[in-house]
C-alpha cells in the first residue's frame, strides 16, 4: 500500500482545476443561462478570451470580416463550439505523456477529445438529448492516466505477469499491483475537482459501467465511444484491447454494425475539426491561465 498512497499523495501535484472553465461548465449546463452571461465570465479571462477570438477569426469559421469581442464570437460560434474551445484551452494543460501507458501526450489528448465527440455522436443516434456533461466526461475518462503514468511504467514487469500468466485485465492488474486502477483514481480527482456527480462517476466507472447501480445511460455511452475509439485505434496505448467487455453495450442501444459503421465515419470527420479546434487554442503564447 505504499505506492497507493504515493499515488493519492500525486494527485495534490496536479493544477486545480481552472475556475473559467468550472464557470463556463455550469452556464453550459443550465438552459436558462444566456449568452451574455457566459460571455462575461469568458472575459475576466484573458488568455480564454484571445483563444476564442483567434478560435471565431479562423479558417474554420470562415467569417467575412473579423471579429473583435466575445459576445459576437459566442454568437458566431454557438454554445457547443464555445464549451469546446474552452475546454480545450484550459484542459490540454493536463494531458502530457503518460510513459506507463506508452502513449504521448497529444494522442492522449486526440484520445480523450475523441471519446467526447463519439459520446455526443451516440447520444445523436440513440436520441437522446444533447448533454454538455456528456463532452465533459468523454474528455476526462482518462484523467487518471496523468497521475498513474510514472507508477504504472514503475510495475510494468508486474502487471504485464498478472495478464499473461493469470489472464487479468489491464484494469484488474493495475488495482491489484498498485491498489487502484486509473479509472477510479480518475474519480478521486473528480470529486477533489468538485465536479457533479455524473462526470465523477462516469469517470470512474467508464470501464466497468455495469457496477453502477443507476440505470443511467451516460456512463454506457462514454464505454461505449472509449470501446469504440479503442477498436479504432485513436490514441491508444499498450493498455488499449486489455479489457474485459461487459456485455453487448451496442445492442442496449438497439445499435446495429451499420450504426456504429455510421458513427465511426461521422467520428472521423468531426475529428478533422476538432483538430483544428484544437491546434488553434494551442497555439504558442496561450498561456494556459484558469
Amino acid at each position: 500500500m505504499k505506492i497507493n498512497k504515493r499515488i493519492l499523495k500525486s494527485i495534490k501535484a496536479l493544477p486545480p482545476f481552472p475556475v473559467t472553465i468550472q464557470k463556463v461548465m455550469a452556464l453550459a449546463n443550465d438552459p436558462d443561462s444566456s449568452l451574455t452571461e457566459l460571455s462575461s465570465v469568458i472575459r475576466l479571462d484573458q488568455a480564454i478570451t484571445a483563444n476564442i477570438l483567434r478560435l471565431c477569426n479562423s479558417a474554420y469559421f470562415g467569417l467575412c470580416r473579423p471579429v473583435d469581442n466575445v459576445n459576437e464570437a459566442i454568437m458566431h460560434m454557438g454554445r457547443k463550439n464555445v464549451l469546446r474551445a474552452v475546454m480545450a484551452a484550459g484542459l490540454s494543460r493536463y494531458f502530457r505523456t503518460a510513459k506507463g501507458y506508452d502513449v504521448k501526450g497529444g494522442e492522449l489528448w486526440e484520445h480523450a477529445v475523441a471519446v467526447a465527440l463519439l459520446s455526443q455522436i451516440c447520444a445523436a443516434r440513440i436520441s437522446r438529448p444533447d448533454d454538455p456533461q456528456l463532452f465533459t466526461a468523454g474528455v476526462l475518462h482518462d484523467i487518471g492516466k496523468m497521475v498513474m503514468g510514472e507508477f504504472v511504467h514503475e510495475a510494468w514487469q508486474k502487471i504485464q505477469d498478472l495478464m499473461e500468466r493469470e489472464r487479468y485485465s489491464f484494469l484488474e492488474a493495475e488495482e491489484e499491483v498498485l491498489g487502484i486502477n486509473h479509472a477510479e483514481l480518475g474519480g478521486e480527482i473528480a470529486l477533489i475537482w468538485k465536479f457533479p456527480d455524473e462526470i465523477l462517476k462516469t469517470i470512474a466507472f467508464h470501464h466497468r459501467p455495469d457496477l453502477l447501480a443507476e440505470s443511467d445511460a451516460v456512463p454506457w455511452i462514454v464505454y461505449l465511444a472509449n470501446q469504440v475509439c479503442h477498436v479504432m485505434g485513436i490514441g491508444v496505448g499498450t493498455d488499449a484491447l486489455a479489457y474485459r467487455a461487459v456485455g453487448d453495450v451496442a445492442g442496449r442501444f438497439q445499435l446495429k454494425q451499420r450504426d456504429l459503421e455510421d458513427m465511426m465515419a461521422q467520428l472521423h470527420q468531426s475529428l478533422q475539426g476538432a483538430r483544428e479546434l484544437v491546434s488553434i487554442v494551442s497555439k504558442p503564447g496561450h498561456n494556459g491561465r484558469g
